[in-house]
């Protein structure tokens, strides 16, 4: 059984609601990768909610409010725990809001593997996460489309009410997202669409949330 690194105080782990119990998946996500090809790769989901923006300027559309300063803080301390506990995405796939994107230049500036990520803009987050129970069928279908095999880590980055709804939905566990909170799901499949389909709704592992 590999050793679980260490949790700093702001990572809350939960316990496992699966009945296939595994191990923390190694932070160097090409090791999985080069696994046989009969053996499941684990695929790791990062669901983050943007950091805490302005309501300072009235003018704006919400589509357009910044982050505070507080938020850009929160987003550079989410950034150093997931590299401290070596979930670094591959893929970074964001809504393109200004406070999402605010976010995720505050991380890159933090940790320099997230600006190493392949990076999309998806209008549709935005959109998506107001509409009860359809972000988590959304988020499948995007992930699937931009990711390839040799990805093992994806982060989405988007709001709620959606993103603490999907976390919820493909963990089966009630999942609260605060602002800048990130729920960390695995899986296991050759493929994205292969671990969404073996896995289906309540079978990701929640393996914890992470706050600033």
């Amino acid at each position: 059984m590999l050793s679980l690194p260490y949790l700093p105080p702001s990572f809350f782990s939960v316990p496992n609601r699966s009945n296939n119990s595994c191990s923390t998946a190694p932070s160097r996500a090409m090791s999985d990768f080069s696994a046989s090809p009969s053996t499941p790769i684990s695929r790791r989901l990062i669901l983050l909610r943007h950091a805490h923006s302005s309501w300072d300027d009235l003018s704006l559309r919400d589509h357009d409010r910044p982050l505070t300063k507080t938020g850009r803080a929160d987003a550079a301390k989410v950034a150093q725990i997931l590299s401290t506990l070596g979930w670094l995405p591959q893929l970074i796939l964001s809504s393109d809001a200004t406070r999402t994107r605010e976010t995720l230049k505050s991380m890159q500036a933090q940790v320099d593997a997230f600006m190493e990520a392949n990076v999309h803009f998806i209008p549709s987050f935005y959109s998506i996460a107001a509409m009860d129970g359809q972000t988590a069928e959304h988020l499948q279908h995007i992930v699937s489309k931009y990711s390839t095999p040799d990805i093992t880590t994806v982060m989405c980055m988007g709001h709620n009410k959606g993103w603490e709804e999907a976390a919820s939905m493909l963990s089966g566990a009630s999942v609260k997202l605060k602002t800048c909170n990130a729920a960390l799901l695995q899986a296991f499949g050759n493929s994205w669409e292969e671990a969404f389909a073996l896995s289906g709704p309540g079978g990701w592992k929640l393996e914890g949330v992470v706050a600033p």
